[in-house]
């Protein structure tokens, strides 16, 4: 009878391991299936950042040789403001050599200054 129980408490014991080991293995099953679902997600939208990434590349080279044709206008502009520039500096000149012919005109006719 001593026997019996405990080869009775002996299966009771082996029967509980065996059902929490049982619910181990299925929680570490779960957790797998979960980060196996979460690497296919993460790869579609990788997937469709490599889509955007190719795109943007494609559009980068358009635009550059859409920026390559207008170096001759930059050019252009660049002379026109280097010229202008120069133009300036003569105004100026100009405009101090006419103030002092002012200034002598006045000196010469004695015209009191404005």
């Amino acid at each position: 009878m001593e026997q019996d129980h405990l080869a009775e408490s002996l299966n009771d014991l082996l029967t509980n391991v065996s059902t929490m080991i049982r619910g181990e293995l299925q929680e570490t099953n779960n957790v797998l299936e979960l980060v196996e679902k979460m690497n296919t997600r993460v790869a579609e939208e990788y997937k469709g950042f490599g889509d955007v990434a190719s795109g943007l590349t494609i559009f980068v080279e358009q635009l550059k040789c859409k920026s390559g044709s207008f170096d001759e206008y930059v050019q252009q502009i660049d002379t026109i403001e280097q010229q202008v520039t120069e133009f300036e500096a003569v105004i100026s000149m100009l405009d101090k050599y006419v103030s002092l012919l002012e200034s002598k005109v006045q000196s010469a006719y004695q015209i009191p200054p404005p």
